[in-house]
């Protein structure tokens, strides 16, 4: 099978021409290049609107395996982390660019599914794919999308927009991939089938393998005109909260009892012996949002996020300060106060209360 031939098999029947015209595009898949009618695509904003631009690579035994991923979650999860980049910048998702390596061991059936995976993601969140690339791969196969959207001029959210007095939310319960990667890695060491596990932990799989992108609550959080500086937890809570102490240049101080734990992440935690907050703090890949806005404004974000059934919790605040984040632990003598610091890639106890050290990014790989 050609190239053409095969980039026909593995797209025909996930286009859809209706949203397509709506997003459009002039020239999609089977030209040199696509060509889209930025104007019409971004139409719903009658204001300025400024392009962004993310891309989002896996890499087979890095990222993903057969162990814990089907090929269609593969390249569902691929157009999603991109989906998540853009909600964090307050955008509209609206087309992609799809590069695949295959390699020997991936037939055009296998190929075939993990287009499927993209394009329900396509489907679900508005999404045109109008091009790519193909190539070989000598032994693991490389999925890697390029994103556009488009954000009204002056609706940009940055991670560099927090202030002191600021409240901090999350929009999910963070931790969930982290806990359905290691199910799915380990499972309880054969205290039950695999196919118990997956029937009792339903919800963490799906978050590792599917995961939902914040662009409800990147709307919401728009409309609302009040978020200072946001964030999408791809590598981890504690990761992304440095990343806007730093940009911003304040301290951030997150209260664990304010911290939302999924049902399933602490009954798997508790049967697999793992405190919890070792997934919520430093596991990743849970495509929530993470970002501060004016105190003042908490209740009326919570109400409309409530009418819109959007997950939205407080978690902490944020003072003036060097840049660094902390963690407010309540049942600690004194004030309850953690320094945090943030080597590279620092060992992690949560039970050493005395000093506990966030890692700069979430060990996500797929070993």
């Amino acid at each position: 099978m050609d190239e053409f031939k095969r980039i026909r098999y593995w797209t025909e029947g996930g286009r859809t021409p209706e949203r397509e015209e709506e997003l459009g595009v002039i020239v999609g898949i089977g030209d040199d290049a696509a060509i889209v009618d930025w104007r019409r695509a971004s139409a719903e904003w009658s204001g300025g609107q400024r392009l962004i631009m993310t891309v989002d690579t896996m890499v087979e035994t890095v990222h993903f395996n057969e162990k814990t991923m089907r090929d269609e979650d593969v390249g569902y999860k691929a157009l999603a982390a991109c989906v998540s980049d853009i909600a964090a910048m307050g955008g509209r998702p609206l087309h992609a660019l799809v590069a695949v390596s295959q390699p020997p061991s991936y037939s055009p059936e296998r190929m075939r599914r993990v287009y499927d995976g993209l394009h329900d993601c396509a489907k679900r969140y508005g999404i045109a794919i109008v091009g790519g690339d193909t190539t070989a791969s000598p032994q693991h196969m490389v999925i890697s999308v390029t994103l556009t959207g488009c954000v009204e001029e002056g609706g940009e959210l940055l991670r560099s927009g927090a202030k002191a007095g600021d409240a901090i939310f999350v929009t999910g319960e963070a931790g969930m991939s982290a806990a359905g990667l290691q199910l799915l890695q380990e499972g309880l060491r054969g205290k039950k089938s695999n196919e118990d596990l997956m029937a009792s932990y339903e919800e963490l799989v799906a978050a590792h393998r599917r995961p939902k992108p914040s662009l409800k609550a990147a709307e919401l959080l728009r409309a609302l005109a009040c978020c200072h500086a946001l964030n999408d937890v791809s590598d981890g809570l504690a990761s992304e909260a440095w990343e806007i102490a730093e940009a911003s240049g304040v301290r951030m101080i997150v209260r664990e009892g304010m911290l939302p734990i999924n049902e399933d992440v602490s009954r798997y935690a508790s049967a697999s012996n793992v405190d919890p907050l070792e997934w919520i703090l430093y596991g990743g890949e849970d495509y929530m949002l993470i970002g501060t806005m004016a105190a003042s404004k908490l209740e009326e974000a919570r109400l409309l996020f409530l009418a819109e059934g959007v997950p939205f919790y407080c978690i902490g605040f944020v003072e003036e300060g060097e840049p660094s984040v902390e963690l407010l632990r309540e049942d600690v003598e004194g004030d309850g106060q953690l320094s945090v610091q943030a080597p590279q890639f620092a060992e992690v106890s949560i039970a050493d209360l005395g000093t506990i050290q966030l890692k700069r990014g979430y060990n996500h790989f797929e070993r």
